[in-house]
């Protein structure tokens, strides 16, 4: 039942690696139009179930099934070169990254070397994390999934064997499975975002491609294809992973019923068998397949070095990128996988203690930084740099919710300021503009939370977002009449999803919906939220004066990180954004402000004469970081808004029919 396949070499299994771990790569250092190449992982996927599912049957078909053979081979064909990787990254992050940046790597290095990894990303999908170019070990999610299905496979086989030793019971039994996987994944991805990472990361939801390899194997066993219908087959299915590579984005919900695209043509390529198919079994094909684990090992480091040092959008550095991933997997394949395996290979304690003692080596270093972080590395002024990003609002946990009414200056409330976490990064700024100390400014905010009743939010676990929101539209209306509301969200994030480096928001994803979710911001999605909005303010305006902050600039770039890497790096520099850029991304906000003017008497607040020229808006000022991330203010760069909010007090107070700040 496929001995051959199980123990032979398969060249059209090499040359699904092959070109698996390309469009992975090219994904990752974001050439342009195959923006669906992360689903080379689920190829992979298919792949692995597939071959491990033939090592387990042949081995309990021979009579010689053993759990601890099969766990060393994979520790032998795993964890060398993934030690390799965490100790260079370990040294190489000694000399370039920050104190807190070198605890988090420590911390991956011990989660993938642990294969937990995906557990560990799973739990950072959330509002303040590092963006995906700041995890120097975030492929090894798949490694996770892989090494805990593997714990899991061989059990469920050798149990089912004894079933039935004709394989009925194990057909039954792994397709239950399948279903099951499958069927939760779908489910996962469908309810929110907050749970289709639930579905991208744990391998309950992902198993079911993994099963799909181990059905092919089964039905392979038992079927032998024409050679006609064979080709056909093997074309058909690399269209249709040469379609999902090119068709989907990641904007679209996955995995979910998506992933069935590349796991059925992964599957039937494996069906097909063709071992003379130039596609794969070319000597290019067959060259990268050989060395495609440590070529995919080795490209995510140097996709976040290239981000580290902000070349990644420049076409020589990625080429460069790309052809230093392919020497570095080279030299692994040569230097660590093919020597390790041998060395470990044989029988005996001395193979198994050495594994053991380099994996400690590693980790325990990782502990050590991990606890340590050794912030004498670097310079004074780096650290300096580095606590720049707690130069938030000194209230943030405590009013930042939105159960909270926090009262920033004295207790007479003078102004009401709504919003999320940028409307929190400029409240003591407000505070701090009024000239009478018994005055004070209201806050009531929720990160992640626009203020727009009868909007939901895309992640499940805003609960709070909807009880602000009933606040805002029950409550607001019958508290502090006349007193001014001032209205600030980061608005281009709900409507157009993240900027690119944010891993937890998908650039081009609405993350709010009036009626249904929308994966894109259509104009169908675009018009709906526009007359809601109107709506929302001008109920507002009926009972207190209005006032709508334009739009904070992001910078896109974590602004003290980044000017604490000059520093290390020997080339300091300013951090700023194209004010053309800004308004591109902001001009659908700023149209929507302007109706709200003349629909709804609202008044406009205009930051940018305070934090940008006529070309750029600025991030830093001389060397000081004026946010605390790429899109918060700190209160060091607030400071600079106190003119502004001064102003709309001293408006109010004369009853000023229009600012003169537009």
């Amino acid at each position: 039942m496929g001995q051959a396949t199980a123990r032979g070499f398969r060249a059209d299994i090499n040359g699904l690696r092959a070109w698996a771990v390309v469009a992975v790569v090219l994904y990752h250092f974001e050439v342009a139009g195959l923006q669906g190449g992360f689903v080379g992982v689920d190829v992979f996927f298919v792949i692995s179930g597939f071959l491990m599912t033939g090592i387990v049957l042949s081995a309990l078909q021979s009579g010689h099934f053993s759990l601890w053979q099969f766990y060393w081979a994979r520790v032998r064909r795993i964890v060398p070169a993934l030690l390799v990787v965490c100790a260079a990254l370990l040294a190489i992050g000694w000399f370039t990254l920050l104190p807190e940046e070198y605890r988090h790597l420590a911390r991956y290095v011990r989660d993938s070397l642990s294969f937990t990894s995906n557990l560990r990303y799973l739990d950072e999908a959330g509002y303040f994390d590092a963006g995906a170019h700041e995890k120097w070990l975030l492929h090894t999610w798949s490694l996770s999934v892989e090494w805990q299905f593997y714990l899991l496979l061989p059990v469920v086989l050798w149990a089912l064997w004894k079933v039935s030793s004709d394989h009925r019971a194990i057909v039954v039994g792994l397709c239950l499975m399948f279903a099951a996987s499958l069927g939760w994944c779908v489910h996962l991805t469908d309810l929110s975002d907050g749970q289709a990472s639930r579905a991208f990361f744990t391998w309950q939801a992902r198993s079911w491609e993994l099963l799909a390899g181990a059905l092919v194997f089964l039905l392979a066993g038992v079927v032998r294809l024409p050679g006609l219908l064979a080709k056909r087959l093997s074309w058909l299915g690399l269209a249709m992973i040469l379609a999902a590579i090119l068709c989907l984005t990641p904007q679209m919900a996955w995995p979910g019923w998506r992933a069935l695209l590349p796991v059925a043509g992964t599957a039937l390529v494996l069906l097909a068998h063709r071992s003379d198919s130039r596609w794969t079994s070319s000597r290019l094909a067959q060259w990268l397949g050989d060395r495609s684990y440590s070529i995919y090992l080795w490209h995510w480091p140097v996709v976040v070095g290239l981000a580290y040092l902000d070349h990644l959008d420049e076409v020589p550095w990625v080429a460069g990128g790309i052809a230093l991933a392919l020497l570095l997997g080279h030299c692994s394949f040569v230097w660590v996988e093919g020597p390790s395996r041998r060395a470990l290979g044989g029988r005996g304690a001395v193979p198994l203690m050495a594994g053991l003692a380099a994996l400690l080596l590693v980790v325990g270093a990782a502990q050590v930084v991990r606890k340590m972080e050794f912030p004498e590395r670097l310079p004074a002024a780096v650290s300096h740099l580095e606590l720049a990003a707690e130069d938030h609002n000194p209230r943030r946990e405590e009013c930042l919710s939105g159960d909270a009414n926090c009262v920033y200056g004295g207790k007479q409330v003078r102004a009401i300021l709504l919003g999320d976490s940028h409307a929190d990064a400029v409240v003591t700024a407000a505070a701090a503009s009024l000239a009478d100390p018994r005055q004070g400014v209201l806050f009531k905010g929720e990160h992640g939370c626009l203020i727009l009743p009868g909007a939901s939010p895309v992640e499940p676990d805003k609960r709070h977002c909807r009880e602000l929101n009933e606040w805002v539209e029950k409550t607001l209306p019958q508290s502090y009449p006349g007193v001014p509301v001032v209205l600030l969200n980061r608005w281009a994030m709900y409507l157009f999803g993240g900027l690119p480096d944010e891993t937890d928001l998908t650039p081009g994803k609405p993350r709010v919906y009036i009626d249904r979710p929308y994966a894109t911001p259509t104009r169908e999605f675009l018009d709906e939220f526009r007359q809601r909005y109107l709506a929302s303010l001008c109920s507002i305006a009926e009972h207190h004066p209005l006032y709508l902050l334009r739009p904070i600039p992001e910078m896109g770039r974590d602004v003290p990180r980044v000017l604490a890497r000059g520093l290390i790096l020997g080339r300091p520099e300013a951090v700023s954004l194209p004010r053309d850029g800004y308004m591109r991304r902001q001009a659908f906000v700023w149209a929507l402000q302007d109706e709200a003017v003349a629909r709804c008497g609202a008044r406009i607040l205009d930051p940018l004469p305070y934090l940008c020229d006529a070309q750029s808006c600025r991030g830093s000022d001389s060397g000081v970081p004026l946010y605390v991330d790429d899109d918060h203010l700190s209160e060091t760069g607030n400071r600079r808004l106190i003119p502004l909010f001064s102003q709309l007090f001293g408006a109010t107070a004369a009853s000023a029919a229009q600012l003169p700040l537009r």
